[in-house]
């Protein structure tokens, strides 16, 4: 059994030598619990999840999260969207789905047990969230017609790369190249640490 302060020391571990307060908001927190409790260890690092936050205080009408996990991006996407902005994610895994809906049942985060794909009934979205993986099964055409004009994709658990083009694995890194190519979107490799960066673009 894992308890709370076992999940703020980790909260708090993960935040050392940040800038930002080191305070996580009580639904992080809660996500964070459930991760370790299940140990589920690909939940959103702390530094994507500030970059979340304020991306989705930026955003109205409804974001998206494709793979819930064990909510800890959508708790960060909840944290920073206004009230009135919806924020709805998609969980193919049942046990993972319905735990999260229990734990966010007075949240206002619409948690769906489905396969991300089906987050297209929902569309258009001001901010689609995912991760790398994600966005090699999903394409790019099918991803952008889901953005609102002015919506903003962001892409996480990518390797920094300093080079042009990007690499992976020795390789060119053709989704990163593809969406910072795109001629539709305004886009930028933000580096959060010193092992991970994430891809925002904007359609224009």
């Amino acid at each position: 059994m894992v308890d709370a302060v076992s999940t703020e020391q980790t909260a708090r571990d993960h935040t050392a030598g940040m800038s930002a307060p080191p305070e996580l908001p009580e639904l992080v927190l809660r996500a964070l619990r459930m991760s370790l409790q299940r140990g589920y260890v690909q939940a959103s690092r702390t530094e994507t999840g500030r970059l979340l936050a304020t991306l989705a205080a930026t955003r109205t009408g409804t974001i998206a999260e494709c793979g819930t996990g064990c909510g800890v991006g959508a708790a960060w996407l909840r944290s920073g969207a206004p009230k009135a902005t919806r924020v709805v994610t998609a969980e193919v895994d049942p046990g993972l789905a319905h735990g999260v809906m229990d734990m966010f049942a007075d949240d206002d985060i619409d948690v769906i047990h489905a396969d991300w794909r089906t987050l297209a009934a929902h569309a258009p979205f001001s901010l689609i969230f995912m991760d790398a993986a994600s966005a090699r099964d999903w394409p790019r055409e099918e991803v952008t017609a889901l953005l609102d004009e002015g919506g903003m994709l962001v892409l996480d658990d990518f390797v920094p790369c300093a080079s042009w083009p990007p690499l992976r694995g020795g390789r060119v890194d053709d989704l990163r190249v593809a969406w910072l190519s795109d001629d539709r979107f305004t886009s930028v490799d933000v580096m959060v640490a010193e092992d991970t960066s994430v891809l925002i673009a904007v359609r224009r």
